[in-house]
């Protein structure tokens, strides 16, 4: 019979969560956060998009390429590990590549997800729901890298010592009613205006390229992104994230203000963004819908 102090000091079994992940911070932050709190992380990277410092971090590394599903399954069936997350950001843009079948090389499973769950369009919900059911066919499931490090998310308020003109917070209340039915129809999250005039809405180039082509095409700078979650908003991928190189990017475009949905876009590397942000005279702000609304109404 095993005594009670016997049972304390039997080790426990590692739990374990397998990490996808694609480009950015947010992986590297995800697997060093899910390893301090004691899981064992296995990472599959999308070749040619993650980072290889996620080895430090992660028990297991490998990269596959992006159209290799199969793979991928196979992977985390073989390490026992059927608790999933995804992070990072994903381009699409090689879909819309020529000859895209032949620079993918696609698999059987992704053949399967694209033609079983994807055929209707090619949207972003639309596809990584597709990749979602096609895992769960073999036991795997995804939840949401935030249930690990859901202080990531950023607390309403002014986050810079500079703060909006009342010009300004005209530009935030227009573009966050645009950037909302941009959402809402899964176009992108993005939205950047200047004197209540939109310069770009980001689509499937991404943040960093809308802001680019906003200061292409408003040579006086001045203007402000705003960024929000979608009204339909899945935390299990696609969340709204801005880091270092938002900022940089905004600074290098003529961009002065970034409001933010607070409370559901993830900011990494909080104090080295908003130290950089003062550096520049950038104002960042993190708003809620009442306040929206309550600026709107005065």
């Amino acid at each position: 019979m095993v005594t009670t102090l016997e049972q304390q000091t039997v080790p426990m079994m590692p739990r374990r969560v397998g990490l996808i992940a694609g480009a950015g911070r947010f992986p590297i932050v995800f697997a060093r956060e899910a390893t301090r709190q004691g899981f064992d992380v296995h990472c599959v990277g999308l070749m040619g998009s993650s980072s290889p410092d996620l080895g430090e971090f992660c028990q297991t590394y490998r990269e596959v390429p992006l159209a290799r599903l199969g793979t991928v399954i196979r992977t985390f069936k073989r390490l026992r590990t059927r608790e999933l997350v995804m992070a990072g950001k994903v381009e699409k843009t090689s879909l819309f590549q020529p000859w895209r079948i032949l620079r993918l090389l696609p698999d059987w499973r992704t053949l399967h997800m694209w033609f079983r769950y994807a055929a209707k369009d090619k949207k972003d919900d639309t596809l990584l729901l597709a990749v979602i059911r096609e895992f769960e066919r073999d036991g795997l499931h995804f939840g949401s890298a935030l249930d690990f490090c859901p202080e990531l998310l950023v607390k309403h308020g002014f986050l810079t010592r500079k703060r909006p003109t009342e010009a300004q917070w005209r530009d935030i209340r227009f573009g966050w009613q645009l950037a909302k039915e941009m959402g809402r129809l899964d176009v992108g999250q993005s939205v950047i205006v200047n004197d209540c005039a939109v310069m770009a809405v980001e689509a499937i180039e991404g943040t960093d390229r809308a802001i680019r082509r906003a200061g292409e095409l408003c040579r006086r700078g001045g203007f402000t992104v705003v960024k929000v979650a979608k009204p339909q908003q899945d935390r299990r991928f696609d969340v709204p994230t801005v880091g270092m190189q938002t900022i940089q990017t905004m600074h290098e475009s003529g961009g002065r203000v970034l409001a933010i949905e607070a409370g559901e876009t993830i900011l990494l590397d909080e104090p080295e963004v908003v130290e950089l942000a003062d550096k520049l005279g950038i104002t960042i702000i993190a708003v809620n819908a009442e306040e929206v609304a309550l600026r709107a109404a005065g």
